[in-house]
């Protein structure tokens, strides 16, 4: 039989674009095809085109007792489930038939429309179906804030920025348009007055219905500039392909409010906005569905990484095609972005999630597209490439000594406290993989821990280490994530011996009998669940290289993980995974990347093999039995 290395190889080979990138399925939950759904109704547009495919994608995504989850076997949620519903009810799905059925028993079990989330809500209110009164007020009079005070734009993470603004507009706005259905059925007998109160208690609850007397009243002053203003502020943001971004919430939402302030669905704005959809859909044997995002940066970068551990040569043309289309997708260094709001006077040198989203470079995707770029590239081009991404990396960190995923300093937490904050995560700390990734990548560079950057994120690590060893995962599926971030940054270092031996002694008690590794969304929502569930190719990957990152790539442990994945890789060279090990919002939006199953399996065993038998040079501090999780 081949090598399970040269199968993996050959399996991502065959599935590079010819311009040299990669992008696998960014699967979420069954509101993307919903909204879009929606989306449609509400602009007064066909959805003739994309019916057969959508009721096919959400009876498969349906599970048994009729509801539709955040992430595969999690409970029922109440919000996705409403919204796959009346979506299907657009669509014409017979509501008497038994998947609807199910579906409006799960509803109703779960306390129907008055126990959804603001943003379904929000969607039912668009068509008469849920009470403006009940929706928390967002004045587009917050445009005029200073981006230094207290509840501006800017004190809320980039992709609730981009997703507020618009619905500042909407919100204020009210506009009731038809559906074409009823979905009466949702609210439940004796909670139809809870529907028109926004819940909470406190100043910030007055304040709401002090907004709300103010909206009610027969002038609001400044109302008519702020949301011209903020119409601008959203159009000035749209990115190259369409999108305000790169991903669905924003997107929507101002395509949503720019049509309410008279941009027809022919306006060239709304033309580009609505054609950039298209590249996000996907229709194959699974159904037509709309993805949240795309990630072509990341898959590649990560891709090219696995590529290099497995022994591919620099030279390969298909990784000379890969670093040459990452380099091409750096952004240029005076490209406008709203990071620049607490890092003036910086030059732009970072990449971005997707293949236009360039308002908004990311610092976890600079580091891993510098990490295989050196590993997999030379000259001077490259050279130049990665010390811009070093300079504007290092100028991002914030004043605790971690860095976020898009913004420096995005930490005011006061934002929680309106009564719209079942948003999800609505600022952008530093994150223990971030800064993981940024340690890893200025290592590679040949920093040490004497260097002040270095030793700022060390310090952020030690503090958020917990008790137990481990490493929250903000990015990922949770602490088996950040813990393999975590000593993959310790590990190049050879520093912080301490708490790579915590880190990994964590690891070796959480070790499935199987010898994987896995964990669930849950831990989002019970911390005593990190590190439990059932494994997976990719969090079995990140065990094993967390090990070797530990130096204990010959202990028994890894080497059972790594058998593992062995003896799960399929004949065609990849691995199987329905599994969600990605996050978008803990606790609220989950992904199933589909090239992890793949890439990072693969990394694993390129590392295995450049491991020479010798003695381990970490000792863990704990016993090395590993834990029976089931």
């Amino acid at each position: 039989m081949p090598d399970p290395r040269a199968r993996a190889v050959d399996w991502l080979l065959e599935r590079q674009h010819p311009s040299g990138w990669w992008s696998g399925e960014l699967e979420t939950n069954v509101t993307m095809t919903a909204e879009h759904v929606l989306l449609l109704r509400f602009l007064g547009m066909s959805v003739d085109r994309i019916r057969d495919g959508a009721i096919q994608h959400f009876m498969r995504q349906q599970r048994s007792d009729g509801s539709w989850a955040l992430y595969f076997e999690g409970p029922a949620d109440v919000s996705t489930t409403i919204e796959a519903y009346v979506a299907l009810k657009v669509l014409g799905v017979d509501p008497t038939s038994d998947p609807m059925q199910r579906a409006l028993t799960t509803i109703r079990r779960l306390g129907g429309l008055a126990r959804a989330r603001v943003f379904t809500k929000i969607w039912l209110a668009l068509f008469g179906a849920y009470p403006w009164d009940g929706i928390p007020s967002l004045p587009p009079e917050i445009v005029f804030l200073p981006p230094r005070a207290p509840f501006s734009l800017y004190d809320f993470a980039c992709w609730a920025r981009g997703t507020i603004a618009p619905l500042t507009i909407v919100i204020a706005r009210r506009p009731i348009r038809q559906l074409g259905v009823s979905t009466s059925e949702l609210v439940l007998e004796g909670t139809e007055r809870d529907l028109a109160h926004v819940p909470g208690s406190g100043i910030f609850w007055w304040l709401d219905a002090l907004l709300k007397a103010y909206q009610s009243g027969p002038r609001q002053p400044g109302r008519a500039e702020a949301t011209r203003r903020v119409a601008e502020w959203i159009v000035e943001r749209q990115e190259l392909d369409g999108s305000w971004g790169g991903i669905q919430p924003p997107w929507v939402y101002s395509l949503i409010a720019l049509n309410l302030e008279g941009f027809a669905v022919d306006h060239p704005v709304m033309q580009r906005g609505l054609a950039g959809m298209e590249r996000f859909v996907l229709d194959d044997e699974g159904g037509w569905r709309f993805q949240a995002c795309m990630s072509p940066v990341w898959d590649t970068a990560w891709a090219v990484r696995a590529l290099r551990a497995a022994g591919l040569p620099r030279e390969d043309p298909a990784l000379v095609r890969a670093c040459t289309w990452m380099l091409d997708e750096q952004i240029p260094p005076n490209h406008p972005g709203d990071w620049r709001v607490r890092c003036p006077n910086v030059e732009n040198g970072g990449w971005a999630f997707e293949f236009d989203n360039d308002v908004y470079p990311d610092i976890d995707d600079t580091t891993i597209v510098v990490l295989a770029l050196l590993e997999a590239s030379s000259g001077e081009r490259m050279q130049v490439a990665v010390e811009r991404a070093r300079r504007w990396t290092v100028a991002m960190r914030s004043s605790d000594g971690g860095w976020a995923a898009f913004d420096r300093d995005n930490t005011r937490e006061l934002v929680y406290r309106i009564p719209f904050a079942d948003f999800g995560a609505l600022i952008d700390p530093p994150t223990e993989d971030v800064t993981a990734h940024v340690v890893e990548m200025l290592a590679a560079l040949g920093r040490d821990e004497r260097d002040p950057d270095v030793a700022s994120g060390l310090g952020f690590l030690r503090r958020t280490q917990t008790a137990e060893g481990s490493w929250f995962g903000r990015w990922g599926v949770n602490h088996v994530y950040g813990t393999w971030c975590g000593l993959s940054a310790l590990g190049p270092l050879g520093a912080g011996t301490d708490m790579a031996g915590r880190a990994a002694s964590w690891l070796l008690g959480v070790q499935n009998p199987d010898g994987g590794w896995g964990e669930t969304c849950h831990s989002y929502v019970d911390p005593s669940f990190a590190g439990i569930g059932p494994s997976t190719p990719s969090q079995t990957a990140w065990g094993a290289i967390g090990l070797q990152m530990a130096g204990l790539g010959r202990h028994r442990a890894c080497e059972r993980g790594i058998s593992l994945l062995k003896d799960r890789q399929r004949a065609d060279g990849t691995w199987d995974q329905p599994e969600y090990t990605g996050t978008g919002f803990p606790g609220d939006f989950y992904i199933n990347y589909h090239l992890y199953r793949h890439v990072f399996p693969l990394l694993a065993l390129g590392l295995d093999a450049q491991i020479t038998p010798k003695e381990t040079t970490l000792q863990p501090t704990a016993s090395l039995a590993p834990a029976a999780n089931a």
